[in-house]
């Protein structure tokens, strides 16, 4: 198998699973209807496992294009692959998407909410905050990548490596999923976003289109930063890159302040009398 088909085959496992858990727990007459975000976050983080563990020897299992595009930043990994390592997760999640269709086939007619359905196959956030759901994937996706990068650094018993990084996707979701779903991925969320978009789903609304650029972009500057980070800090011990990157942080925070200052001033709702 190639290293393109990996991608495709690690990504589609990885929908399978993430996007099947949240079908279990959201869909009407699903024996794992109701049964919570606990489940969902650990269903995604074995699900993470599980795609390593097929195509880890493969492609490396990268399954993200944030963490392609991370690796790629820091020199290892060739940006020569980087396209088509995109592409593939990418038509892997879009399919991952359409087996989990398939698979709870009936129950789409029977779940009357339209949310529920949407949230099957991508993110929306809990709280609609452009600048608090954007800072939140960037904020997880830093953390992913980050993680990974300094899991790899470690020696573990042969084969028990995607596990562990199973158990970080948990505690990621656990932690920091709470805001926007934690996409941290934007193949996970675009590809089956546009599987929602294109297949004849019972009873479907929209897909949120307005939403989707902040899956895509938020992972992929976390991802970028979390390599550089560790690159920088972590293997250099560059104290001038920790002071860099801090001050990269204080300047974001000052940015997302004034942007959502504009933000709720552009959204408020008059006081009526």
């Amino acid at each position: 198998m190639t290293p393109f088909l990996g991608e495709i085959f690690g990504t589609m496992i990885l929908i399978i699973f993430g996007g099947g858990v949240v079908a279990g727990v959201l869909l009407k007459h699903s024996k794992a209807e109701a049964s919570g975000w606990i489940v969902i976050t650990f269903g995604w983080g074995l699900g993470v496992a599980m795609a390593i563990y097929a195509v880890g020897a493969i492609s490396g299992a990268h399954i993200n294009p944030a963490v392609t595009l991370g690796l790629a930043v820091i020199g290892e990994f060739p940006w020569a692959k980087v396209p088509l390592y995109v592409l593939g997760q990418l038509i892997g999640a879009f399919l991952g998407a359409v087996v989990v269709w398939l698979h709870y086939y009936p129950h789409w007619e029977k779940t009357a909410s339209q949310g529920a359905k949407l949230a099957v196959f991508c993110t929306d956030p809990a709280i609609d905050h452009t600048p608090s759901n954007l800072m939140s994937e960037i904020i997880g996706t830093f953390v992913l990548v980050l993680g990974i990068l300094a899991i790899g650094a470690n020696e573990f018993t042969e084969g028990l490596n995607p596990l562990i990084i199973g158990l970080f996707i948990l505690a990621i979701g656990l932690s920091l999923g709470g805001t926007t779903g934690y996409a941290i991925n934007p193949a996970r969320d675009l590809g089956p976003r546009l599987a929602h978009c294109l297949l004849p789903i019972a009873g479907k609304g929209g897909s949120n289109w307005k939403y989707a650029w902040i899956p895509v972009v938020g992972p992929l500057i976390g991802g970028v930063a979390g390599a550089l980070f560790y690159r920088h800090v972590f293997i250099e011990g560059s104290a001038v890159a920790l002071t860099i990157a801090l001050a990269v942080i204080v300047v974001a925070l000052g940015v997302d302040f004034v942007v959502e200052k504009r933000w709720s001033s552009r959204h408020s709702v008059p006081d009526q009398e």
